[in-house]
């Protein structure tokens, strides 16, 4: 890992993960996590305030940066919030199945390798009747901005540390036996390739 990956890469994230309008949304859906709660890429620990203290037991964070981590765990301690970390990507999750009552993932599955295995190891954490909150970008409706968002993937992949633009992320969810109980979608201020918004709530039956 050279040195972008290691001290460029990841000031840059949390600069752009912290914009007001992206701010906004994880407010709509990081306060309806319950019980025990798996965050998928935790990155910087910006998601930390707006749990609500009262209502989670605890959290389990992953994410594989460690420069990231360093500033989740200061994030922590502010918010109040009892968090494990765990120095890992989503495509495997070190848990027991049935274990989590509400998974939080939030600009996230843009960017995972797999992102089809760490949705099913998702499902499979989770209890029954149990929730995942997502908020994340994705391929847009618009046929001129998705055949953008296209053309644009490749190199954009490359400077945002593996992000893609162009993941349906409703289908997603569906594929990996997620029942959509709420899904909104807006574009974000900002150029429309990279600011396609989906986020809701969606159940795990079994």
């Amino acid at each position: 890992m050279g040195f972008y990956e290691r001290k460029v890469l990841p000031a840059l994230i949390d600069f752009s993960m912290r914009q007001r309008p992206i701010m906004k949304q994880r407010a709509k859906v990081v306060p309806l996590a319950r019980g025990k709660v798996l965050e998928v890429g935790i990155g910087s620990g910006l998601n930390l305030e707006f749990y609500r203290p009262e209502n989670v037991e605890r959290v389990w964070g992953l994410d594989p940066s460690i420069e990231l981590q360093k500033r989740a765990r200061a994030r922590a301690a502010a918010a109040g919030v009892d968090v494990e970390f765990v120095g890992l990507s989503g495509e495997e999750i070190p848990i027991e199945s049935e274990f989590f009552d509400t998974v939080v993932v939030t600009y996230t599955l843009c960017s995972i390798p797999d992102v089809s295995r760490a949705l099913g190891e998702m499902a499979r954490v989770l209890k029954s009747g149990g929730h995942i909150l997502f908020c994340e970008h994705g391929i847009a409706p618009d046929a001129r901005v998705s055949r953008r968002q296209q053309s644009f993937d490749r190199w954009w992949s490359l400077l945002a540390g593996g992000c893609h633009l162009t993941r349906p992320v409703p289908e997603l969810l569906r594929r990996a036996g997620f029942r959509l109980e709420e899904l909104n979608a807006a574009y974000l201020p900002g150029p429309k390739a990279l600011t396609y918004n989906y986020w809701g709530v969606a159940t795990i039956e079994r």
